[in-house]
Order: structure tokens, then C-alpha cells, then sequence
């Protein structure tokens, strides 16, 4: 019998950060493994955000922050939901966390009770289902298709709803399929939560900037859906901070002051010079960071030249973040230098063991028909990799 908690055992690992292992180990063995697995900008952080850092060690920030934010963090961020959005907040609707998947885990802990279910529209960012799981809600994934561009439709969103609904989260731009829903979209799906006013919404805006419609709209901003949406975003991905860790929120202040709560009795406040550094990242201007931005986009289209010249790639064309997420079932019950491809999991393991690229299974994702691929590579990497990838299969 395990000394461990149901809870911990029941749990999945994480599939982005297992492949990642994989790879290491696979590089340590001496193996030129290309890692097209994780969501990680391969970009350095903006001279002028690492120099407000330097600024904070000099000028003494050393000590414990306030559970939900410095003040001045949270005024710039109150100023970038209001520039960047047209959503206006309190700081008491405000807290920062150490990062956005902390800012997730809170919502779930402080909402869900045993059996709440949460709509999932599939494909879906790994950790969204095991976090709902560990809060002891009941993740419901609703299945979408590459015809659709991976969105959840009204008539789907309605015929998932039961009276255990609490919640529907979804990412816009989406890890892992690039979608990104319109406002025409978000204002069909508002119209069927009207009905259900119980239900809240999780919007996941962490890839807001890294947007090729220039178009991105808050589902918040409608006027009915205010009061029950909680916007995430976080530094990590638009500016290259993944490892400064900082996330934050702003949605209702009963439902922030309850995250504030549990994060005083686990993390309390995030990092000190993490916080004066997402400061100046917040105040800048977005030029700062185009030129990231022009280049995922100058990727992609790369990536997808190249996958459409492989027989049984089937994609479509993302709108944003980094990542093409192909229908790969064209490979199904295939038996490839004497692998059998299964499903999803195996061709991404194929290509892993064969062509020495790291990708992440569709399964992970709520999409077993699917692989994910992150183009936040060189483009040298990119074409190396596809071109490998291409001589395997």
C-alpha cells in the first residue's frame, strides 16, 4: 500500500514538462535532440525589463511582498486591463501570484466544491484538467476539430451544461492550437451563459499579445459576463519571463479576496524583484515587444509551408501564440521503420526516438488525433526539425 495520497497518485504528470525530460535524457546520451515540446519563447528578456530588475536589487526590494501584489504592480496592471482591453478594475479585483498557473489552481481551489463540473472545450492547456481534478471538481471536455479551428461552438457549449456546471475555462489565443476567438464569437457563446447565470468563466489571456489578428477581444468586456469572468494573464510568454514567474488576475473581488486568502496560507506574495521587473514590462508600450511577435509570426508560416509539403499532415492555420497542433491520424494503424503508430502518443514518441524532435502528444491536450509543435525555435531548428521529420515518414 502507498504512503502516498490518493490525491497525488491520481494525478497525471505533466506532458509538456515529461517530454522535456525525455529530451534532456536523450541529449545527455549524446543524441542532437531539437525540442519543439515546450511552450517557452526562445527569446532573452527585454534589456529594459532586466534592467528594472537590477534597479529593485540596488534600490533593496528584499523583503516578503504583499500576498496579492506590490501596490504599484497592481495599479500597472489595473492600467494595462484598462489600455490593452477596456476592463476596468479595483485593486481589490486584482492579485498577483507566481504565475499564471498559480493564479489557476487558486480560482479552482476557491470555487470548485466535490462534483462542480468545468466545461472544457478540447484541445485545452495540459494542466487545466488535473487542476480542476485536485480542487475535486469534474473536468467535462467537449470535443472540437480541426474544421472548426478548434473552437467551442454555442449549441456544444449548451448541450454540455448540466445542473453541476460551475465553470467554463478556455485560453484565447489557445495553447496548444494557436485559435483565437473573435468578438463575434465570444458575444454567441455570452448568450448562451446568459442563461445559466450560475456559471463562471475562466479566460486564459496569457498569449493576448502574441496575436496575428491584431484583434484580441476580452470575453469580460461584455457587459452580462463581467461580473462572472476571471481573466488570467501573466508576463511569461508576450515579454520572455518564463522563469520570473508572475501571474495575476482580475475578475470579481469576492473571488479575488478568496485567492488572496489561500495563497496567504501556501505561497503568500511572489518574487520582490519579479514584481518591480513586470512593472516596467506592463507600463511599456507594445512596440517593445514586437519584434518577438513579427517573428513567431514569420514562423509560422515557415512551419506550415513545411508541414503541408508531409503527406498526412492536416492543419489549419493559427492565429496566435507559437504552437501548429496537425491532425496526424492519417498514420494510425501505419507500421513505420517496424513501429506501429497507435495513436497520438506513439508518433509523437516516433518522432522523438527517429527523426530527434521532441513534440507533445494531442492525448495531453484532449485531443487524441493531434500532435502539438512550438515553433519558439530558430528557424535553422524549424526547418532541421521538419526536414527530419519529413525523412522518417
Amino acid at each position: 500500500m502507498s504512503i502516498l495520497s490518493e490525491r497525488v497518485l491520481n494525478m497525471s504528470t505533466s506532458a509538456t514538462l515529461a517530454m522535456a525530460a525525455k529530451a534532456r535524457e536523450l541529449r545527455n546520451e549524446g543524441k542532437n535532440i531539437i525540442g519543439l515540446s515546450l511552450g517557452e519563447p526562445d527569446f532573452n528578456t527585454p534589456d529594459f525589463i532586466k534592467e528594472a530588475a537590477i534597479q529593485a536589487i540596488n534600490d533593496n526590494y528584499n523583503s516578503y511582498t504583499p500576498v496579492d501584489g506590490y501596490a504599484e504592480l497592481k495599479e500597472a496592471i489595473i492600467h494595462k486591463f484598462q489600455r490593452d482591453n477596456q476592463l476596468t478594475y479595483e485593486p481589490s479585483q486584482i492579485v498577483v501570484s507566481t504565475g499564471a498557473k498559480q493564479s489557476l489552481a487558486n480560482i479552482a481551489m476557491v470555487l470548485l466544491n466535490d462534483g462542480d463540473e468545468v466545461i472544457l472545450p478540447a484541445p485545452y492547456w495540459v494542466s487545466y484538467s488535473d487542476i480542476v481534478k485536485l480542487a475535486e471538481g469534474v473536468p467535462v471536455e467537449v470535443a472540437t476539430s480541426i474544421e472548426t479551428d478548434f473552437k467551442i461552438t454555442p449549441a456544444q457549449l449548451e448541450a454540455a451544461i448540466t445542473p453541476k456546471t460551475k465553470m467554463i475555462w478556455f485560453s484565447s489565443p489557445c495553447n496548444p492550437s494557436g485559435s483565437v476567438y473573435s468578438e463575434a464569437e465570444l458575444r454567441a457563446l455570452a448568450i448562451v451563459l446568459e442563461k445559466h447565470p450560475n456559471i463562471y468563466v475562466v479566460s486564459d489571456e496569457i498569449y493576448e499579445h502574441i496575436n496575428f489578428t491584431n484583434e484580441h477581444f476580452s470575453i469580460a468586456r461584455i457587459p452580462s459576463m463581467y461580473n462572472r469572468t476571471i481573466t488570467v494573464n501573466g508576463v511569461s510568454k508576450a515579454f520572455a519571463m518564463t522563469g520570473w514567474r508572475i501571474g495575476y488576475i482580475g475578475g470579481p473581488t469576492e473571488i479575488a479576496r478568496a485567492c488572496n486568502k489561500i495563497q496567504g496560507q501556501i505561497t503568500s506574495g511572489a518574487n520582490c524583484i519579479a514584481q518591480r521587473a513586470t512593472i516596467a514590462a506592463l507600463n511599456a508600450s507594445k512596440d517593445k515587444i514586437q519584434y518577438m511577435i513579427d517573428e513567431f509570426l514569420k514562423r509560422r508560416d515557415i512551419v506550415l509551408e513545411l508541414l503541408g509539403e508531409i503527406e498526412g499532415f492536416k492543419v489549419n492555420v493559427p492565429e496566435g501564440a507559437f504552437y501548429v497542433f496537425p491532425d496526424i491520424s492519417y498514420f494510425f494503424g501505419k507500421t513505420l521503420r517496424g513501429k506501429t503508430i497507435n495513436n497520438a502518443t506513439d508518433f509523437s514518441l516516433y518522432l522523438l526516438d527517429e527523426a530527434l524532435v521532441a513534440t507533445v502528444t494531442g492525448d495531453a491536450f484532449g485531443s487524441p488525433n493531434c500532435i502539438r509543435i512550438s515553433y519558439a525555435a530558430s528557424e535553422e531548428q524549424l526547418r532541421t526539425a521538419i526536414k527530419q521529420i519529413k525523412e522518417v515518414l
